[in-house]
């Protein structure tokens, strides 16, 4: 934490809400209700769990507009959960400090790396890799050669990128993540025998992204592996060669997107979804975990199951899944049923046929 304090007044203006209390009240971090004590800021997220702010301990509170009453000086705003990001990130910024780079790190040739930057040991770097300003390089990082990183790129513990792969400004990457390694790509000859496909592209990160451990990114067949600026990516997820990520989209844990798909901006794919390539998934589509994606979607679509159906229509797919072992039961009786009627007298109504 940077053992930064601000007044309750400043935190309500940073975060643009309603303040209910002493704007002189100071405070110096943040907390869950459990936990929060003296000096905390903690918060609500939900009117309907206001009886659980009784015995909090905290000097103040984030809570939602519809909380007409707080029983601490309080911060009323429309999204709590975006408030307490805000204001609990302010509070852990630590200010950047330039190390430089470690004796043990190893530089290429013709580099271009910014006298700001914080680069530990054991780091590789290769011929011509060019890094911006405020850069974080923890030990461990390889950087292939002809990487381009830009400002304030934070690469922790063991990542690798690949020869000319390009990074923005702001980019997060956590440990043990590999971007720009080999598409999957083979060609089968006649025996079957398979044939590496050369992959000679990038991928190219834009600003803003922040990706988890052990995500692999494939660089492109030819030209671009792209993810667009805003985008977080989770951990162990698998983006083939070719694939394009709009922006401020939500890749969650162990999705995996086969190569040359395209999405639009703003998509959510949940955890376990595996989408298939050459597809086009249109902007703000949602899908569910554990999902199979195999067509195009359009913009809006919100789909789960396998293989992907709309979402109403996969809640009631799955309730009547629910109810097959009765309906099983029931088919069963009205067969008993019928058979016991035809042996009693042929089809029903067969005995009045020719009265006339």
């Amino acid at each position: 934490m940077s053992g930064e304090k601000k007044k309750l007044g400043e935190l309500a203006a940073m975060v643009g809400g309603e303040l209910a209390g002493d704007p002189e009240l100071v405070i110096s971090g943040v907390a869950d209700l459990a936990d929060a004590g003296p000096g905390d800021i903690s918060f609500v997220a939900d009117a309907r769990r206001a009886a659980a702010l009784g015995n909090c301990r905290a000097s103040a509170l984030i809570v939602p507009l519809a909380l007409a009453e707080a029983p601490l000086p309080s911060i009323r705003v429309r999204n709590p959960y975006l408030a307490v990001a805000q204001i609990h990130g302010f509070f852990l910024t630590e200010p950047f400090v330039a190390t430089g780079i470690d004796a043990r790190a190893v530089v290429g040739r013709d580099c271009e790396i910014s006298a700001e930057v914080a680069i530990g040991p054991l780091v590789a770097i290769g011929n011509r890799v060019r890094i911006g300003r405020r850069v974080t390089i923890h030990p461990g990082v390889v950087l292939y050669d002809d990487v381009i990183l830009g400002d304030d790129v934070v690469l922790h513990a063991n990542v690798t990128i690949c020869q000319g792969c390009h990074l923005g400004s702001r980019v997060i990457i956590h440990s043990g993540a590999v971007i720009g390694s080999d598409g999957f790509g083979y060609a089968t000859d006649s025996q079957g025998r398979h044939l590496k496909r050369p992959q000679v592209g990038i991928v190219r990160i834009e600003d803003d992204v922040e990706i988890g451990a052990n995500t692999a990114i494939d660089r492109a067949t030819f030209g671009t592996t792209l993810v667009r600026r805003g985008t977080k990516i989770d951990n162990l997820v698998q983006i083939g060669h070719n694939v394009e990520i709009g922006e401020d989209s939500f890749l969650v844990a162990q999705v995996g997107i086969a190569g040359s798909t395209t999405t639009g901006r703003g998509v959510i794919i949940g955890g376990q979804t595996g989408v298939s390539g050459h597809i086009h998934l249109g902007d703000r589509v949602m899908v569910a975990a554990k999902s199979g994606v195999h067509n195009d979607l359009p913009p809006g679509a919100v789909i789960a199951g396998i293989p992907g159906i709309t979402h109403k229509t996969w809640l009631r797919a799955s309730a009547a899944y629910a109810r097959l072992p009765e309906l099983v039961k029931e088919i069963r009786e009205l067969k008993k049923k019928v058979a016991a009627l035809s042996s009693a007298g042929g089809e029903p109504g067969a005995g009045d046929a020719g009265d006339d």
